[in-house]
């Protein structure tokens, strides 16, 4: 009986070594860009005032194993050509020579890399998850490590979900994405005009609601 036993926990022992690694995969996801945005805010003293992405203005990729989601690796990039605050003149002015310089490719995109997640725990699905995102936003060239404020959550679709969803770019994997965090212009190597100072303020704010589906 004894033998017999200490076989059975051989056995049990091998399947759980075995069953491990496929039971924690990485997935690969594509950010859908009709169903995302990234946003920044001014809130100066005179005016406040919200810059929106455009569908095909953002772009980006995801990887994470649910099981381990502190190891996941991935990137956003806006690009600044394509945003818009609901002022054309102040748009212009935003993507000047004097400010973002935008018409220098390596001006153009806003990026965001992750370097570092902490999370409590593994992905369930439907269920939003909370977690501190260390990363590298580089703006006019300039990378500052920033932390976002995120929550996370793994969308399954069930087959007959899947089929009518398909259609849209989904899969029968997605992750939702929502994030805050703020830098500054200056941090940036920009300077607010002395003269719109009351009207832009110097401290940015940065929003993202973001949908990837597996490839």
């Amino acid at each position: 009986m004894t033998r017999r036993m200490t076989a059975l926990a051989i056995v049990a022992l091998v399947l759980a070594v075995t069953r491990g690694p496929a039971w924690a995969e990485a997935m690969a996801l594509k950010l859908l860009p009709n169903y995302s945005r990234a946003t920044f805010k001014s809130d100066a003293p005179l005016e406040t005032f919200v810059g929106n992405t455009a569908a095909d203005g953002i772009a980006g990729s995801l990887t994470v194993d649910p099981e381990r989601p502190q190891t996941a690796t991935g990137s956003i990039r806006v690009d600044m050509n394509l945003v818009r605050t609901g002022i054309d003149k102040r748009d212009a002015d935003m993507r000047a020579k004097s400010f973002l310089d935008t018409e220098v490719e390596a001006n153009r995109w806003v990026t965001y890399d992750i370097k570092s997640v902490e999370m409590a725990g593994p992905l369930e699905p439907g269920k939003a998850v909370p977690a501190k995102v260390r990363g590298v936003l580089t703006v006019k060239q300039r990378p500052i490590e920033r932390i976002a404020e995120t929550t996370v959550t793994w969308i399954k679709l069930t087959p007959a979900q899947l089929e009518s969803q398909k259609r849209f770019g989904f899969t029968a994997d997605n992750i939702k994405v929502r994030a805050r965090f703020a830098t500054t212009f200056t941090d940036h190597g920009m300077q607010v005009p002395q003269l719109l100072i009351f009207k832009v303020s110097n401290e940015i704010q940065l929003e993202t609601d973001l949908t990837f589906a597996r490839q």
